[in-house]
């Protein structure tokens, strides 16, 4: 598989294609990618889905991706570091944004489609790309700084359609369940932050209050929240991946086939095979 490697820790630009002409491929950098204009299917760790106009994608650099393009399309590539994030974007935030930033681009969960789902969002956010991909290219005075903060506004708006809360809320913080089963959300594939001790450490609470607390505010335990992230992806490998059965159990972290099929079940009152048998005919 083919690695883009960029070595400017923040670049913004726009392409025009009728046909993709870029092989599968990962970065050592994150990405943000708007559609500007165009139709097609964006192939992202094994997962197809279309895309439209207004879809934005963020990427890690672990992730791999193309695209099949169906109506000529313009994208608008947003190029950035770990430490540009760092140096530039969290410098001054309130605690709560600079910390849902830091979450958001530490994001484990590979399957997703576009993340911003608000009408208004999509539409403001693809105004403020245009706006950057000029300010990023003009010469004018303070540009870097315009940048930065088009750039900050364009990951907010990214935020909030991601934890699934308005600005106001943004503004006042989540109450500290929100925080954590944010954290369990975007965090469930990864097993060493899974872990009662991590999530502890992390939220600077004791192991055994956590798990209570979990349980008392949610009504589920922590390994119940994650079990139903898993199942959830599980859902969209099923409906819109080529992996079979045994590559997605073993993607989700089960120790084999047989315990994914006995919990899948469990949940969706069917098999994996049955779910993704009846997803296809519908």
């Amino acid at each position: 598989m083919k690695r883009i490697v960029n070595f400017s820790s923040f670049n913004v630009f726009s392409i025009e294609k009728e046909i993709w002409d870029i092989e599968y491929h990962n970065h050592n950098f994150y990405e943000l990618i708007i559609i500007e204009s165009g139709r097609g299917m964006h192939h992202l760790n094994g997962v197809s889905f279309t895309y439209k106009k207004g879809d934005v994608f963020l990427l890690r650099p672990s992730d791999a991706h193309e695209f099949s393009i169906r109506n000529r399309t313009r994208f608008i590539y947003i190029k950035f570091t770990e430490q540009y994030v760092w140096s530039n974007l969290l410098a001054g935030k309130k605690d709560e944004v600079s910390k849902m930033i830091q979450l958001l681009i530490e994001d484990r969960s590979f399957v997703y489609e576009s993340a911003i789902r608000n009408k208004m969002d999509r539409e403001h956010l693809l105004l403020l790309a245009k706006i950057l991909l000029q300010e990023f290219d003009s010469k004018g005075l303070y540009n870097k700084e315009v940048s930065s903060d088009l750039f900050s506004a364009i990951m907010t708006i990214v935020i909030r359609n991601n934890i699934g809360k308005g600005k106001e809320q943004i503004s006042k913080g989540l109450n500290s369940t929100e925080k954590i089963l944010y954290y369990i959300n975007v965090n469930a594939m990864d097993p060493g932050k899974m872990r009662i001790s991590h999530l502890a450490k992390e939220f600077m609470l004791s192991p055994n209050y956590i798990s209570i607390y979990i349980k008392k505010q949610t009504g589920f335990s922590i390994q119940q929240h994650v079990m139903q992230q898993k199942i959830k992806t599980a859902e969209k490998l099923l409906q819109q991946s080529r992996y079979n059965i045994n590559e997605i159990a073993d993607q989700l972290g089960f120790s084999d086939a047989s315990h994914f099929n006995k919990i899948f079940k469990s949940y969706k009152n069917r098999s994996p095979s049955e779910f993704r048998k009846n997803e296809q005919t519908v």
